[in-house]
């Protein structure tokens, strides 16, 4: 490695250049790969690469060392690019920005040891610019390491999204993906859980003082960030602001996606719709376009948000199928038009679980009022509401009735 001859610009210590002690590259480097090797998290990087990439790129630091105690300079761009290069490396290949940052952080402080510990009592004043030229090299390799050690990350970030974007449209739409993960480094699992999910505006999207397009890509980041914190595997998603489908491999079980859709509902700051269902990796596109449907379902139903399986929209589902089952459940609430106040009734009544007295408060009557209206609609209707038997006809038929208004709207 090729120094440059001292000028009399250079600093003195004990009257030689305070470079002279870092010239020596070879022993710099025996004194470098042995405190890396009894210090963490240095002490944790393979043999070869604290003998070969670390010592060899901190010994670099020191030769700019040399340069900057000789010609009292900051370090030029070029000579911190073989640094950058090799921070974007170590980004690619995995090591931690920790130990880049200590590997660069604890060559400065030996090679300012070698320095100082010459030192007498009349070199303060050139010691304290040496310090300086230190502080310097700190500032500026610390700057240049970490710039693009996150561009690195960045990009590897980038690409490992592509990819999983690439393997889920391979999934969903029922493509051979094992060469996609192969080439992308995803493993595939033999059974994921297929969750469409929807995300409703959240209130900054509403606030003139904040731009919408910013308040809901807000909301999506703290929902994949959610996502991969819960995650023990990384998820596999299409999603966007407002929603979409997420792929979780593995078998998980009720509670785990329960309390799933509650931690993504509380980052998302609104609660969240979403249905699932299990599949193995074949059959995953029936089951995303299941649970797509069965989500477009609870939308046109009303339902509150949370939670849903086929299991909780079993009746309704088997509905959306129009023929003449559905149009002859749509033709039991027929007699009812002509009277509003006995369908809110039948609605208000089955939405409590026929709880009278529950029924009655929300409707603000006396509940001898209610046990007549309900007596009305099994007289206008042939069902009776107090009765399993007819609570199912009519239920059934106010779903039918909901699907057919929901889907002439449309």
């Amino acid at each position: 490695m090729t120094v440059h001859n001292t000028t009399s610009l250079g600093i003195m210590v004990a009257g030689q250049p305070a470079s002279a002690p870092l010239r020596d590259f070879r022993a710099v480097a025996r004194l470098l790969v042995g405190h890396f090797a009894a210090n963490t998290p240095c002490g944790s990087l393979p043999g070869e690469q604290l003998h070969g990439d670390v010592t060899e790129f901190t010994v670099k630091c020191i030769s700019i060392a040399v340069q900057m105690l000789d010609e009292r300079r900051a370090p030029t761009e070029s000579e911190l690019a073989e640094l950058r290069a090799k921070a974007s490396q170590w980004a690619r290949e995995g090591v931690p920005l920790e130990s880049v940052l200590t590997v660069y952080h604890e060559g400065i402080q030996i090679g300012w040891n070698l320095v100082s510990k010459r030192a007498g009592e009349g070199d303060t004043t050139d010691l304290i610019e040496a310090a300086r030229m230190f502080v310097l090299l700190s500032e500026k390799v610390s700057i240049a390491a970490s710039k693009s050690y996150v561009e690195e990350l960045q990009a590897v970030a980038s690409e490992h999204h592509t990819a999983a974007h690439t393997l889920v449209s391979s999934l969903l739409s029922g493509h051979n993906a094992v060469s996609i993960a192969r080439q992308s480094g995803i493993e595939l699992a033999e059974s994921y859980l297929v969750l469409a999910m929807s995300v409703p505006p959240h209130p900054d999207e509403n606030d003139p003082a904040i731009q919408r397009t910013v308040a809901a890509r807000r909301k999506l980041r703290r929902v994949q960030a959610e996502l991969a914190i819960v995650c023990g595997r990384t998820p596999l998603s299409m999603l966007s602001t407002e929603g979409g489908t997420v792929l979780i491999p593995g078998v998980r079980d009720e509670e785990w996606v329960e309390a799933l859709v509650h931690r993504l509902s509380t980052a998302a700051e609104v609660p969240l719709t979403v249905t699932a269902e299990q599949a193995a990796t074949a059959d995953i596109p029936t089951a995303a376009d299941q649970v797509h449907e069965l989500l477009a379902l609870a939308h046109q139903l009303h339902r509150p948000s949370g939670l849903y399986r086929m299991d909780d929209l079993v009746l309704e589902y088997q509905l959306t199928r129009p023929g003449p089952g559905r149009r002859h459940l749509r033709q039991i609430l027929e007699p009812l038009d002509a009277s509003p106040e006995l369908l809110e009734t039948l609605e208000i009544h089955i939405s409590h679980d026929l709880n009278r007295q529950r029924s009655a408060r929300q409707l603000h009557l006396h509940t001898n009022t209610v046990d007549y209206r309900l007596k009305r609609i099994a007289q206008l209707t042939g069902f009776d509401p107090t009765r399993p038997s007819g609570i199912r006809h009519l239920q059934a038929a106010l779903v039918a009735r909901r699907l057919e208004a929901s889907q002439g709207a449309a």
